[in-house]
């Protein structure tokens, strides 16, 4: 065995699991992303989704995809510095902008490949990147190629991010990153007093609202309008993965900002375009999106159905107020136990374990789709109530 193999056989977490039975991941699901899907021929709720509109099975996103695969093919085969531009992609990077009340907007390939190449690339070597402890690995690993100092502070901790501003030469760049809303645990940056500390500071402002949109604001614009700080936010970040029902990603900001990325971030220069069908995908979904308000407003009475009944029940869901409710666990293996129990009374929801999490923080993320009905709701709570007094995870 090469030293390589040799070095690489000694993590075996994976098999430890796989032979007690409670390997979580990668279960393979044959139908389509709905509130209920097909696993090994049976149907299972589906509460481990991100899909928050509700939309990849939507008849109108499926026509629109098939219809721009039909008129410029499956891929582009090039990034889009170079042929891989269509007019459908300057018309999605407009509607984009406007959307998010920005001058400009750029696509790219992949929602963790915006916070690669805006957050490694935006600031120099003297300058200062500054994160929450909690933000997405997505930024994480934007900043570790980055160059710049970094600074970090404790979650949603405004003292804490205040004192590293503090530390900052006030002469030099200041970027301030942080999630819309907080992809484990669902609680939700503080905007206003983020932004308040970034004019009296001299810092910039990116707001990653991957889980805000479709979700927060009027016509599901995202925390930034929400707060009413969209004007204070300088870059602001979303994907299609979620809400939008598609593949990829998009940075709006104005046009000196997306001048300097369009020519100096790799990630969008050394990778090929989003697909024509996933382009158009993104544009059905917001015409969805702005039709039918009713959508946000249903999602937002079956999470507060949700909360309620979970509070009332004695489940931990520490400070969350959207569709991603963590159910704290507090041990890796017992998440385990608790994800496969849940599957077997035919509930789908997701282990969050280490390394995404402190071992203390263990937890199911269980999420809301707007398409999920309050019976669908019911049922869930009843098999979650269930297996965790089984495992003595109820406080009542």
């Amino acid at each position: 065995m090469k030293p390589l193999q040799q070095k690489l056989s000694a993590y075996d977490a994976p098999q430890r699991a796989m032979a007690a039975g409670v390997y979580p991941y990668f279960r393979a699901i044959e139908s389509e992303q709905d509130t209920e899907v097909i696993m090994n021929g049976r149907k299972v709720l589906m509460f481990g989704s991100n899909s928050y509109m509700g939309l990849t099975n939507h008849p109108k996103v499926i026509e629109a995809a098939v219809e721009a695969t039909k008129k410029y093919g499956t891929g582009l085969a090039g990034s889009p510095f170079l042929n891989g531009t269509l007019t459908i992609h300057k018309d999605l990077e407009a509607r984009l902008a406007d959307y998010v009340g920005k001058e400009d907007a750029m696509l790219y390939s992949t929602g963790f490949g915006v916070n690669l190449g805006v957050v490694s690339i935006l600031t120099g070597r003297e300058d200062y990147v500054i994160l929450d402890e909690q933000d997405h690995a997505s930024i994480i690993e934007g900043r570790r190629l980055s160059f710049s100092n970094y600074l970090k502070y404790r979650h949603n901790d405004m003292a804490s991010l205040e004192s590293q501003l503090r530390k900052c030469d006030p002469d030099k760049v200041k970027l301030i990153v942080t999630d819309g809303v907080f992809s484990m645990e669902g609680d939700v940056a503080d905007l206003p007093e983020i932004t308040r500390l970034a004019r009296q500071y001299n810092a910039a402002v990116m707001v990653d609202e991957a889980h805000g949109l479709g979700v927060f604001g009027e016509g599901g614009r995202g925390t930034c309008f929400h707060f009413g700080v969209q004007d204070d936010v300088d870059l602001i970040m979303g994907t299609f993965s979620k809400s939008l029902a598609s593949l990829g990603g998009f940075l709006a900001a104005d046009k000196v900002v997306t001048n300097y990325l369009r020519h100096h971030s790799r990630s969008y220069i050394f990778t090929a375009s989003i697909t024509p069908a996933s382009t158009a995908a993104v544009n059905a979904a917001l015409d969805i999106i702005l039709a039918e308000p009713e959508r946000q407003e249903h999602l937002w009475e079956i999470t507060r159905f949700a909360l309620d009944n979970f509070r009332a029940m004695g489940c931990e869901i520490g400070h969350t107020s959207t569709p991603i409710i963590p159910l704290f666990i507090r041990d890796d293996y017992k998440t385990f136990q608790v994800t496969h129990d849940l599957l077997e009374e035919g509930v789908f929801v997701n282990p969050v374990v280490t390394p995404a999490v402190a071992p203390q923080d263990t937890l199911i993320r269980y999420s809301l789709m707007a398409t999920h009905t309050k019976e669908q709701v019911e049922r869930s709570l009843e098999a979650i109530e269930k297996v965790f007094r089984k495992y003595g995870l109820l406080d009542r």
